[in-house]
């Protein structure tokens, strides 16, 4: 398995948002300065989260990005699959006739292990990767 960038960007961008982003919108040029994201394509990024409704774009001058549902409801699997399509998908082999038995059970051992991997990320969520910002505890000396 391998994250594209893209998705790798887009999970960097929404756990900023579920952390920060709770009482006011998230400005998409603070992301990318923060992450150093160039600022456009982080902007279509965004619009295709905003589509998959992982996240709200608000407009004007206090405006920015915030999350469309609870932490609780987005997964990384979702955010993944809003930016490059969907997770599970056949292998490619080479159209050989010459092993049908040894390709069929290649391509289930790479679907059960695609499964498994789409569980795994569809279980982590947003709340328990990036919880809300809490305040820390300054202590005294």
């Amino acid at each position: 398995m391998k994250l594209t960038r893209s998705a790798g960007y887009a999970l960097v961008a929404v756990g900023h948002i579920a952390r920060e982003g709770q009482s006011q919108p998230i400005l998409a040029k603070t992301v990318a300065k923060q992450y150093k994201i160039p600022l456009d394509y982080l902007l279509k990024i965004l619009q295709q989260l905003v589509r998959a409704d992982i996240l709200n774009s608000i407009r004007g001058p206090r405006g920015g990005f915030l999350l469309a549902r609870p932490t609780s409801k987005i997964s990384v699997l979702h955010i993944i699959e809003a930016v490059d399509g969907p997770f599970i998908s056949d292998p490619v082999l080479c159209s050989s006739k010459s092993d049908n038995n040894f390709n069929r059970r290649l391509v289930a051992v790479y679907q059960q292990a695609s499964r498994q991997a789409a569980h795994i990320l569809t279980q982590a969520t947003m709340a328990g990767l990036a919880p809300a910002g809490r305040k820390t505890k300054k202590t005294r000396r």
